[in-house]
């Protein structure tokens, strides 16, 4: 139960390459990220990324009409079928070759694959389970080049095909007499998009140059008719065979599409197709191609996005320019309309971002970006809510755990981050940098409020913050210096010199004034800031110290070297206590142009961050490899290896040399296919082990840079060369009793419940510890007995109740209830909970994430409440004023009617005196 840690979600990547898609409500964006699938709710905020992923990354994505099903393809070919409503796959299937793209048919029966200059329509997998989900219906030949995109039209009968060599081909789904192909041509350039216009066969096809041709069908779709299967005498048909060969066997059914026109049979008339118009948007040179299209047909909008980051939105078919703005400065790779076609996605691979645009209201509905670089450092806030991140393009993003969006960028530093913290407020960020700053950002108001500079220009590669949020320090690499700043004035207190190699890692005691420092001179010195900041111990290593942690309780030291050991200290005394050999954990890959194997490449490796656990008693490792080790500290004994990706397109992730990439001049990856050039082998340089980031060669190492655990203990986070990912316990998995006896069983635990004895129905639930009957369980205690319950549980209990309590909180609506619980257990057993204040924290800590993330939500809630309600007292406030105008306005005109009145009458009895 313990170690039950499961993958739970990606952040920092929200798009990298493959075509985005809309789900069947229109409420969120399936997005590609590396050889996983991410979904963002657009509604509801948050994001959620799969439990399943590719061996490399993914090029294409087919979902199904209903929303069920997805199909998800690598850039090998291999295919997953994915259950999106039970998150797990379902079969497995090869292409053997990449494919270009995939789409269902709009009934949901079939879906067709492009790859190569082939299209293939299989079957789509049906309700029933079945032996082979894929089963192959026919091929379609007829490009000379690679396909691009597909479109089905409405009734699934027939569907296009566009392709490199600027051609266009219409297939039909069935045997159609009158359509079996036709071949469209009209353009100079790769097709990127074919649309068939809502119930008809008129079709647009648009390619990259930015033309747009509008071809005009002469039959309907209810025209088409099925050819019959009659027996034919021998010798009868060649001409059908010339026209369309027609092979059952391992491609299925095989039609062979000619350039030519088919000859049309007698008494049936071909369908044919006139190029009705020709379109050309505007360009700005040739560095603005054309790279993405959608078209949404009921209303008849078409998207396209440029090279330039432009998209504009066209009226068709009159080709009316609705909107065109510019998003970003990098090529749109994708672009997706959803179903009520007011949302449109763009994503961007070259800055790794996604965007959805509202058109109509022309404003964002969704707007992320991942680090487009390696991420360097993560760090939790001290209530577990946030976590932020620092990566090599000098960003620092603020994610939210619950939603898995990040909500604030900070773009002050001009390099690289090494080293982001959180104070123990949990308001401020301080971060260091190898542009020479260390930066301080209030997340109140989300602004840079303190630059820490040195008196010399000095690169920081670590930083600490101490417990009070006064003290900061940075390590140099080059001047080998500790510099200490006041956070209050801003001001350099002091600098710490005596490390006689660069300082790799800074750690500050949680419970006390003692700064930690590993070097590279295989030391560590802790230095006392309360006496004239001198070296109180110094701990000698076996080699070069790269990473150091003080445990939870300040009792004990754990310092990462680089002989791959990891070894124990206590403070006190500067004793060692124990070590672990961690190097044959690693278990390092073999990168493609190692001339030595994976076990000699080992050697060299070490861990490069270490983080203990919220009770202290486990301690997290991560390094320059795909595994993170969970070790326990008292036995010295690895517990748990996790392997954080399975992705291929990284490089050093496999054990053994592919031999089909072998020639007999060595491997492929070291032949230099251009000798004749004068070019050189296209290797990384020597040293660099993130990749060159020109068109040289960049094929990214796995590695992990840093690593977290929560402050609740429920989950850690790491930041990979794949993003960072958050692995969570999963409970419900696990059966993990406590204190079992054969009378524990659910039937005596709702015995317990109809006799009332609410406590001892707790304590059987407790020690049978499964989740749903315990929730079941604390749901029937009335809410005036719960005092009660809890003055009488028992001090083991108290704990477990009180973890039990915090993690329903922050998923229950029945907030008040399981608020008194944890008013009622911290009340009565205060004291004693106190006592245990170290072994307690993390459950106080997940008891404060989830009051805390309610009181945010229901502020917010409140405070909308409260705008309205002064908006329709103002409204009716100034209804009453109007209707006051008015009815004094009234008055005055009756009046002066009654006054017009009385002075007619008097008129009228002085003519009739007059006249008498």
């Amino acid at each position: 139960m313990k170690f039950a840690y499961r993958f739970s979600n990606l952040f920092g990547a929200v798009y990298r390459q493959g075509n985005l898609s809309f789900s069947k409500d229109g409420n969120a964006v399936i997005s590609p990220v590396g050889n996983r699938i991410s979904v963002f709710d657009l509604k509801n905020n948050t994001s959620e990324t799969l439990p399943v992923s590719t061996t490399k990354n993914i090029t294409c994505v087919g979902l199904s009409p209903d929303g069920n099903l997805a199909i998800v393809v690598d850039e090998d070919g291999a295919a997953l079928l994915v259950s999106l409503i039970t998150r797990a796959v379902l079969h497995h299937f090869h292409f053997h070759k990449p494919v270009n793209s995939i789409r269902f048919s709009p009934d949901g029966r079939k879906f067709v694959v492009t790859k190569e200059n082939v299209a293939l329509m299989y079957y789509a997998p049906g309700k029933q389970r079945e032996f082979n989900a894929f089963v192959l219906d026919k091929s379609y030949y007829g490009p000379y080049d690679e396909t691009t995109c597909i479109d089905w039209t409405d009734d699934s009968k027939c569907f296009a095909v566009g392709s490199k060599d600027m051609s266009t081909w219409v297939f039909g789904a069935e045997r159609w007499v009158n359509l079996i192909y036709y071949s469209l041509g009209g353009h100079k350039d790769v097709i990127v998009g074919c649309f068939f216009e809502k119930d008809s066969l008129d079709l647009y096809t648009v390619s990259q140059d930015g033309t747009l041709c509008v071809w005009e069908s002469d039959t309907e779709l209810d025209e088409l008719t099925l050819k019959r299967n009659k027996a034919k005498p021998p010798g009868e048909g060649e001409e059908d065979e010339v026209e369309e060969e027609r092979t059952e066997g391992q491609e299925g059914e095989v039609i062979r599409g000619k350039a030519g026109t088919p000859k049309e049979k007698e008494k049936t008339k071909n369908v044919r197709f006139k190029q009705r118009s020709k379109h050309f948007f505007n360009k700005e040179g040739d560095f603005n191609n054309l790279t993405a299209a959608a078209f949404h047909k009921p209303t008849h909008i078409l998207v396209t996005g440029f090279a330039s980051g432009i998209f504009h939105l066209h009226e068709l078919p009159e080709f009316n320019l609705i909107h065109s703005l510019s998003i970003s400065d990098q090529r749109i790779a994708s672009v997706a309309l959803n179903c009520s076609g007011d949302w449109i996605a763009f994503g961007c691979s070259g800055m790794g971002q996604l965007l959805v645009w509202e058109w109509q209201s022309e404003s964002y509905v969704f707007k992320q970006q991942g680090h487009f670089n390696n991420m360097a450092s993560l760090a939790y806030s001290p209530d577990g809510q946030y976590i932020v991140t620092g990566g090599d393009d000098g960003k620092v993003k603020v994610w939210n755990t619950n939603s898995g969006l990040c909500f604030v960028t900070f773009t002050e530093h001009t390099s690289s981050i090494t080293n982001v913290t959180f104070t123990s407020s949990g308001f401020v960020i301080v971060t260091a940098s190898l542009d020479g700053t260390v930066r301080a950002f209030d997340l109140h108001r989300y602004r840079n409020f303190r630059t820490f500079t040195s008196p010399r220009p000095a690169q920081f590669s670590s930083l600490a913050v101490d417990v009070s949020g006064e003290l900061v320090s940075a390590g140099a690499q080059d001047s080998f210096e500790i510099f200490l700043w006041s956070m209050q004035t801003g001001r350099l207190l002091e600098v710490l010199g005596g490390h006689e190699g660069p300082v790799s890692c800074l750690c500050f005691s949680p419970v006390q004034s003692i700064l930690a420092s590993a070097s590279w001179d295989r030391t560590v010195r802790l230095w006392d800031m309360m006496d004239s900041w001198q070296v109180k111990e110094t701990l000698h290593l076996t080699s070069d110290g790269l990473s150091v942690t003080y445990r939870p309780d300040g009792q004990e030291l754990a310092v990462a070297t680089l002989n791959g050991e990891i070894s124990f200290w206590d403070p006190h005394t500067a004793s060692q206590t124990a070590s672990v050999a961690g190097r044959h954990d690693l278990q390092t890959g073999r990168k493609e142009t190692d001339k030595i194997t994976a076990k000699q490449s080992a050697k060299g490796k070490s861990f490069t961050s270490l983080c203990y656990s919220a009770d202290g008693e486990s301690i997290l490792a991560g390094g320059q490899s795909k595994f993170v080790c969970i070790y326990n500290v008292k036995e010295q004994m690895l517990m748990k290896k996790f392997e954080i990706s399975c992705n291929l397109s990284f490089d050093a992730m496999e054990e053994f040399l592919d031999r089909r990439k072998m020639t007999e001049f060595g491997s492929l990856a070291l032949v230099d296919e251009g000798a004749g050039d004068g070019e050189g082998v296209n290797i990384s340089l020597p040293g660099v082990r993130r990749g060159d980031m020109s068109s040289r060669h960049f094929k990214p190492e796995i590695r992990v840079s840093s690593l977290r655990f929560s402050p609740t203990g429920r989950s850690w986070a790491a930041t990979t060369t794949e993003g960072l990912l958050v692995y969570s316990l999963d409970g419900s998995m696990v059966f993990d009793p406590y204190d079992l006896d054969l009378d524990v069983t659910p039937a005596s635990i709702r015995k317990q419940l109809r006799l009332q004895e609410w406590t001892s129905a707790i304590i059987l639930a407790f020690r049978l510890n499964e989740k749903a009957l315990k929730q079941e369980v604390l749901e029937t205690v009335p809410h005036e007995q719960i005092p009660v319950v809890c003055g009488s549980l028992p001090d083991i209990y108290v704990e477990k109740l009180l973890g039990f309590v915090s993690a329903c909180l922050e998923k229950s609506g029945h907030l008040q209830f399981y608020m008194t619980w944890a008013q009622s257990l911290l009340m009565l057993h205060g004291q004693k909970l106190k006592n245990r204040s170290g072994a307690i924290l993390p459950t106080l800590q997940a008891l404060q994430k989830s009051i805390q993330r309610h009181f945010d939500n229901l502020s917010k809630l409140c405070d909308f409440n409260m705008y309205n309600i002064k908006y329709a007292v103002a409204l009716s406030k100034q209804r009453g004023v109007k209707r006051a105008a008015e009815e004094e306005e009234r008055e005055d005109d009756e009046d002066e009617e009654e006054e017009a009145s009385e002075e007619l009458s008097e008129a009228s009895w002085e003519d009739a005196e007059m006249i008498l």
